[in-house]
């Protein structure tokens, strides 16, 4: 890549049928719905996809379906991360044969690595990749960090073209941005999208933002808006993609109340089922009539 990724990336819910069945026609719809919201790319098997939770064979079967839906339309982001170092590579080497255009990969989540073995375990990883590979940044849940010292690391080895952040530090975030000025081609984007628009004002490339999924219009013009430095047009946005989130991440009790949240607007506006894998179900009809309620409040119902 000789530039780096920019925009909106939404990381995509993976629209479920039951806990191990994919909504194929869900799943077009999705996608039709983000390519025409003027979404840069899609980002597949990452947290808000559910990625960890889904067997192999569907992580295969949503990584074909994903490639042959997009037609080459946008950049397809697949996400790698396992606890085998083998199956991350079987699964980048299915994504190449498949069209995906890059691989993202999270530390490890069960026996977390020191600094130094998670340096050897990427500098492994890279020389097997079919793909440039995203470093992803997210020790809320793999209880390690891609510190700055690995990432500056990273920068000498030619596969790497980035990182994705999703540590909700915008210390740390501020120092990728510096660290990232040495490569022309690197590209740091954020996760949280309460922190998208300070991110890209700052010097950030975009967002891999889950509420995209469901307006991707929204995010795409708060992206547009900070990127050519609009401060009010930001404000604006940024208001509404908080309003957005406020709504509908808080109607759960858990953590999963994010992506269930997600994924139960996306089923009321009728783009795909809202299943959801194993360990958690979707959310019952109480907290679905509050999703409801509160789509049409913001408009979107």
């Amino acid at each position: 890549m000789s530039q780096p990724l920019s925009g909106i990336i939404p990381p995509l819910v993976t629209p479920l049928r039951d806990r191990d069945t994919l909504d194929c026609v869900g799943l077009e719809r999705l996608i039709e719905h983000l390519i025409s919201g003027g979404v840069s790319g899609l980002f597949i098997l990452g947290t808000t996809g559910e990625g960890p939770s889904l067997s192999y064979r569907l992580r295969r079967q949503l990584i074909e379906k994903t490639c042959q839906l997009t037609k080459n339309r946008v950049p397809v982001l697949v996400g790698i991360t396992d606890t085998s170092f083998t199956e991350s590579v079987n699964l980048a080497k299915y994504s190449a044969d498949a069209g995906a255009t890059q691989v993202v990969l999270a530390p490890p989540y069960y026996f977390p690595a020191a600094p130094p073995e998670l340096l050897e375990y990427v500098q492994d990883l890279v020389a097997e990749m079919p793909l440039p590979l995203f470093l992803y940044n997210m020790p809320g849940l793999t209880k390690v960090s891609f510190e700055i010292d690995l990432v500056r690391r990273a920068l000498d080895m030619p596969g790497v073209c980035g990182v994705k952040d999703s540590s909700c530090d915008m210390i740390y975030f501020h120092r990728l941005i510096e660290v990232a000025k040495k490569r022309a081609d690197w590209s740091v984007l954020v996760g949280p999208e309460e922190l998208t628009a300070e991110a890209v004002l700052l010097g950030g490339h975009g967002g891999i933002n889950g509420g995209a999924n469901l307006h991707p219009k929204l995010y795409v013009e708060m992206y547009q808006a900070a990127a050519t430095q609009d401060l009010q047009r930001t404000r604006e946005l940024h208001a509404k993609v908080m309003q957005l989130a406020d709504a509908l991440y808080t109607v759960g009790k858990h953590k999963s109340a994010i992506i269930k949240g997600i994924k139960c607007a996306l089923s009321l506006l009728g783009i795909c089922e809202d299943h959801m894998a194993e360990p958690f179900h979707r959310f019952r009809d109480t907290e679905r009539e509050i999703i409801r309620e509160r789509l049409t409040l913001l408009d979107l119902l």
